[in-house]
C-alpha cells in the first residue's frame, strides 16, 4: 500500500513538473517564434493524414488487379499513393526543414538566457558546488537531453497526429476486425510497462551524469584553451590531464553501459511482444480471410490499420511518457532560471549624497566552512577618505572588500550605509557605488575601449582621460586602430597582449571610468614596475580625487598616500590608524612589517 501511495505521489509530482515546464517556457517561445508552432501544426496535420492515402486506396487496388482489372482504377489508383504520398512527404519535409531552423534559434535563446542568469547569479553561488551542478543541468536539459521546447513540442504534436490517425483506424478496425482490439490493448499494456521501467533507467543515469559531465567538460577545455599553455607546458601537465580527461570518460562510459545493460533485458522482452503481437495478428486475419469475412483488399488493409492503431497507441503513452521525461530534464533549466538568491536584496533608493560606511561587529565565515574568515571587524569609513588595508596573505583583506561590494553578506553583524544596513538598499544602485579592481581582475578578449566602458556606443573622446591618467596614451599612440584595437588573439590575429602592468592599467582605467563614489584597489601595482609604480603612487590622490578609496597592498610605502591605515591579523582588525601612529607603536605589526620592508630601500 506504501509502495502505491509513493508512485502516485511521484505520477502527480511529474505532471506538476510537466505543468510548470510548460507554463515557463512556451510563452516566451511562442512570443519569439510563433512561426514554429504554425509549421507544427501544419506538419502535425499532413502526419495524420498521410497513413490513411494507402489504408485507404490499397485494399481498392489489390481488389481491382484480383477482379475486374480495369487499367483506368488502376492507373488512378496507383496515381493517388505515389502523388498523393509524395506530395504530402515533401510537403513534411520542407516544413521540418523549417522546424529545425526555428529549433537552432530557440536553443541560441535559451542559451542567451542561461547565460544572462549566470551573470545575474549572486556572486557567492559561483563558488557554491550545488549552483554549479544545477547550471549544467539546465544546460544539458535543455539541449541534447530533453531538446528544449523542440524536443517537447515534437512530442506534443506526435502525439496529437497520433490520436488523429488512432481514431481513423479505429473506425475502420470496428467495421471489419473488432477481436484486434483486445489483441493490440493487451499487448500494449506489456510495451507501456517495459517503456516507463526504461524511462526510469535513463533519468537515473542522467541525475548520475550531471557532476561527471561538468568535470570533464572542464578538463576538455583546458586540453583544448592556450590559456593553460605555458603552465601545461612548464610543469608537464599533460600526462596528468590526459589521464584526468580518459578517468572522466571512463566513468561517463561506465554510466551509459550501465544504463545499457540494465535497458537489455527489457528491451528483448519487448522483441518478444512484438513477435507475437504479429504472429496472433496475422492467424486471426488469416481466419477472416480464408472464410470469406474479409477480401484480399481488406485483409490487407486490416493489416495496415492494425500497425497503425498498436504504433499510434503505442507513439501516443510513449509520447506522454516522453512528454513527461523531457519535461523533467527541462524542468532543470525552471530551477536554475527560478534558483535561490544567497543574500538578500531590499528596494531602499540610494541617495546621490557623500556616505558613511560602517562594519559594525562583523563576521564571516564561507558557505560550506567552518572557517571564521573575518572575527567581529568593525570600522568606519567617512566621505572622503582614503584607507590602506594591509596584513599578510590569508588575513581577511579581500574578503573585507567582498562583504563591502555585496559578492557575500556578512555571516554576523551588519555594515551601515549612512547608518542603514545595506541588504535594505537596492542591490543595483549600491553595488553603482563601488568602482573595484580586483587582485584577480580579468580583462576580455574585447577592444580596448569596450574594456574600459563596457559599452559599444560610447566615443572615443570620452575614454581618452582615463588613458592618460593611468599613462597609456604612449601605448595608445602606437596602435594603428587606437581604443577600437582588440585585446589577446582569440579572435583577431591583430590582437594585441598587453603585459601585466598594461593589464593593471586598463584595470584601473575601467574602475575611475565607471565614476563611482567609492574606488578600491585590490594589490593596483603588483604587476607594475618600480617606475610605474612610483607614477601610480605619485598621482594616487589625482586618481581617485576626492572619491572615498580603499587600498589594499602588501607594499608599505603606499600607505603614506592614505588617511588611515587598518592592519588585518587573523580575521579582524588588530591595529588602526595614520602610518606615523603605527609606526611607532612598539612591537607593533605594522611597524615590524614596515622596518622589514624599508631595509631594502634604504
Amino acid at each position: 500500500m506504501k509502495k502505491t501511495n509513493k508512485n502516485k505521489s511521484e505520477k502527480v509530482k511529474s505532471w506538476d513538473v510537466v505543468k510548470t515546464t510548460m507554463q515557463y517556457l512556451y510563452p516566451p517561445a511562442w512570443k519569439q517564434f510563433k512561426g514554429y508552432f504554425f509549421c507544427g501544426f501544419i506538419r502535425l496535420l499532413i502526419d495524420a493524414i498521410q497513413p490513411f492515402v494507402l489504408i485507404m486506396i490499397s485494399p481498392l487496388l489489390i481488389d481491382e488487379l484480383l477482379g475486374g482489372r480495369n487499367v483506368k482504377y488502376l492507373l488512378t489508383y496507383v496515381a493517388i499513393i505515389a502523388v498523393g504520398s509524395t506530395l504530402l512527404s515533401l510537403i513534411g519535409s520542407v516544413l521540418g526543414c523549417i522546424m529545425e531552423k526555428y529549433d537552432q534559434k530557440m536553443q541560441n535563446y535559451f542559451t542567451e538566457q542561461i547565460s544572462l542568469r549566470v551573470m545575474e547569479l549572486d556572486f557567492q553561488l559561483t563558488e557554491d558546488k550545488e549552483a554549479l551542478d544545477q547550471i549544467e543541468a539546465a544546460r544539458t536539459g535543455m539541449s541534447w537531453y530533453s531538446g528544449g521546447v523542440h524536443g517537447i513540442t515534437t512530442q506534443l504534436f506526435n502525439m496529437i497526429s497520433n490520436i488523429i490517425k488512432l481514431v481513423g483506424v479505429m473506425v475502420l478496425i470496428a467495421i471489419y476486425a473488432p477481436l484486434l482490439f483486445a489483441l493490440i490493448l493487451v499487448l500494449l499494456v506489456f510495451n507501456v510497462l517495459i517503456r516507463h521501467k526504461m524511462n526510469q533507467l535513463e533519468v537515473e543515469a542522467y541525475a548520475r551524469l550531471s557532476k561527471l559531465n561538468r568535470v570533464w567538460g572542464y578538463l576538455c577545455w583546458n586540453l583544448t584553451d592556450f590559456q593553460y599553455g605555458k603552465e601545461i607546458r612548464l610543469y608537464d601537465a599533460k600526462d596528468m590531464m590526459v589521464t584526468k580527461w580518459g578517468r572522466y570518460t571512463d566513468e561517463m562510459n561506465a554510466n551509459w553501459k550501465k544504463n545499457a545493460d540494465d535497458n537489455l533485458k527489457w528491451a528483448l522482452v519487448a522483441v518478444i511482444i512484438d513477435v507475437a503481437r504479429f504472429t496472433l495478428m496475422y492467424l486471426y486475419l488469416g481466419y477472416l480471410a480464408i472464410f470469406g469475412y474479409i477480401s484480399i483488399g481488406i485483409f490487407t488493409q486490416m493489416r495496415s490499420a492494425s500497425s497503425t492503431f498498436q504504433s499510434s497507441l503505442e507513439a501516443i503513452v510513449w509520447g506522454v511518457q516522453e512528454i513527461v521525461k523531457k519535461s523533467n530534464y527541462a524542468h532543470e533549466y525552471v530551477k536554475f532560471m527560478n534558483y535561490p538568491a544567497a543574500i538578500v536584496k531590499g528596494n531602499k533608493p540610494v541617495e546621490e549624497k557623500e556616505h558613511i560606511i560602517e562594519f559594525k561587529n562583523v563576521s564571516f565565515t564561507y558557505p560550506n566552512t567552518d572557517v571564521m574568515v573575518l572575527n567581529h571587524v568593525n570600522v568606519t569609513l567617512t566621505p572622503g577618505e582614503h584607507l590602506s588595508v594591509v596584513g599578510l596573505n590569508g588575513a581577511g583583506k579581500t574578503t573585507f572588500i567582498k562583504l563591502l561590494s555585496r559578492l557575500y553578506d556578512p555571516t554576523e553583524g551588519e555594515i551601515l550605509l549612512d547608518g542603514v544596513n545595506i541588504k535594505e538598499y537596492d542591490y543595483e544602485e549600491y553595488m553603482n557605488l563601488f568602482a573595484p579592481v580586483f587582485q584577480d581582475f580579468k580583462l576580455f578578449a574585447f577592444s580596448i575601449k569596450e574594456n574600459i566602458t563596457m559599452d559599444e556606443k560610447i566615443e572615443n573622446k570620452e575614454v581618452e582621460p582615463y588613458l592618460s591618467k593611468v599613462g597609456l596614451s604612449e601605448k595608445l599612440s602606437t596602435l594603428s586602430q587606437g581604443m577600437d584595437t582588440m585585446l589577446f588573439k582569440q579572435f583577431e590575429e591583430d590582437g594585441i597582449v598587453p603585459s601585466g602592468g598594461e593589464q593593471q592599467k586598463l584595470a584601473i582605467a575601467r574602475a575611475l571610468y565607471k565614476n563611482s563614489p567609492v574606488v578600491i584597489l585590490d594589490e593596483p601595482t603588483a604587476a607594475l614596475d618600480p617606475v610605474a609604480e612610483y607614477e601610480i603612487y605619485r598621482q594616487f590622490n589625482d586618481l581617485v580625487g576626492g572619491k572615498t578609496a580603499i587600498y589594499i597592498s602588501h607594499r608599505l610605502s603606499s600607505c603614506k598616500f592614505c588617511d588611515r591605515i587598518a592592519v588585518f591579523s587573523e580575521g579582524t582588525i588588530k591595529e588602526y590608524g595614520t602610518h606615523d601612529e603605527l609606526v611607532r607603536l612598539e612591537n607593533g605589526i605594522y611597524a615590524e612589517m614596515f622596518a622589514a620592508q624599508a631595509q631594502y630601500y634604504r
